[in-house]
């Protein structure tokens, strides 16, 4: 576990620049918002997620989560098809704040062209750096 100031970043997943994680299991990679992120949208209040069966491409629009404070994108850090949703953050997105590596997970994805994207992910240490940098500029 990497730590910057309060901010967990868990070894063993991956992360994007957007302020998400990404979580492989095989050929499938599990998706979700970062400690960083919850924390700076605060009280989360929807999460609006696709259907399963959906293709999503590298880095493209997934879905959204809203918070009291604002409303940020979810992107998807590799390409294939959404093969699960997590539907209790419908009834209960507070998840995301309460436990956002865990039961605040968005969607699980399989992929399609792991190998290749793979090679874009940050690892924790890298993602830190990210989150310093973010933390220093909010002051």
């Amino acid at each position: 576990m990497v730590k910057v100031e309060d901010v967990n970043i868990p070894d063993g997943l991956l992360y994007i620049e957007e302020h998400q994680w990404a979580k492989i299991e095989g050929e499938k990679v599990r998706v979700g918002i970062t400690d960083y992120a919850q924390k700076s949208l605060r009280d989360i209040v929807y999460v609006e997620l696709p259907e399963a069966g959906s293709e999503v491409d590298n880095m493209s629009e997934f879905g959204s989560i809203e918070s009291v404070k604002a409303v940020s994108e979810l992107y998807a850090p590799v390409s294939g098809e959404i093969v699960e949703v997590n539907s209790e953050l419908e009834d209960a997105p507070e998840l995301v704040n309460e436990d956002p590596y865990g039961k605040g997970w968005m969607v699980v994805i399989k992929a399609s062209n792991l190998d290749e994207e793979k090679g874009s992910l940050l690892t924790a240490e890298q993602y830190a750096k990210i989150v310093e940098d973010a933390l220093k500029e909010s002051g």
